[in-house]
């Protein structure tokens, strides 16, 4: 096979953006949704472990979307990652020093804080999904309880805190990033979209965050 049938062969960068744009905004409903599930939280044990409760009784609803949600992880690292490899090649053709000049810190970082989110969801997983690391080997029928328990831990609450301040980073660049992929971003909105998107970004990593240091300070218990 020729070297132009292999690379109509292969996605094109413009395809691997739009899969990361739409792969993205899944991810960003998710973890909007996710966020307010949890502040939950704050209105006590009941709350919470009822939510909990709704879910485990709907088991379609739970599987299709964590189904969903793995799909899209693993297409939006899969792009992101060959992106970047992309990125690198070209630049080592011939560095864009006005491109490089104009980049954002959450542009020039989304490579590195997209990897420690991947890091931060696997032991999220582990800690609360699973119940295997950082609660002392016990199980909880109680969310609240479990909550408590995991965030009770200074060191495992620092790396929660920090882990939802590189995702402040993260969304505040991508989830405005992805209106201009898809083409609903012009340059009379792009001030208003990347407002909204920064408003987004600390919105939901804010609400993760308060639960962690409320149970440091004292607040949930």
């Amino acid at each position: 096979m020729s070297d132009s049938s292999c690379q109509v062969c292969r996605p094109s960068s413009v395809g691997k953006k739009v899969v990361m744009a739409i792969t993205g905004l899944v991810l960003a409903g998710f973890v909007l949704g996710h966020m307010s599930g949890n502040l939950l939280m704050f209105k006590g044990p009941a709350a919470i472990d009822a939510y909990a409760a709704w879910l485990h009784a709907n088991p379609l609803l739970l599987w299709t979307s964590r189904i969903v949600l793995l799909l899209s992880a693993a297409a939006h690292v899969w792009a992101g990652v060959t992106l970047t490899l992309e990125n690198r090649a070209a630049r080592d053709g011939g560095p864009s020093v006005d491109a490089t000049r104009r980049a954002t810190l959450g542009s020039r970082t989304m490579p590195y804080t997209g990897l420690v989110l991947l890091a931060f969801i696997v032991f999220h997983l582990l800690h609360y999904t699973f119940q295997a690391a950082a609660l002392g080997g016990q199980k909880f029928d109680s969310v609240y309880r479990m909550v408590v328990t995991g965030f009770s831990s200074a060191p495992v609450s620092v790396f929660y805190v920090v882990s939802m301040l590189l995702l402040c980073l993260h969304l505040g660049h991508g989830f405005s990033s992805l209106f201009q992929t898809l083409g609903l971003r012009n340059e009379r909105w792009r001030g208003r979209l990347d407002r909204l998107s920064l408003a987004y970004a600390w919105i939901v990593a804010l609400g993760f965050v308060s639960i962690p240091v409320a149970v440091l300070a004292g607040i949930l218990k």
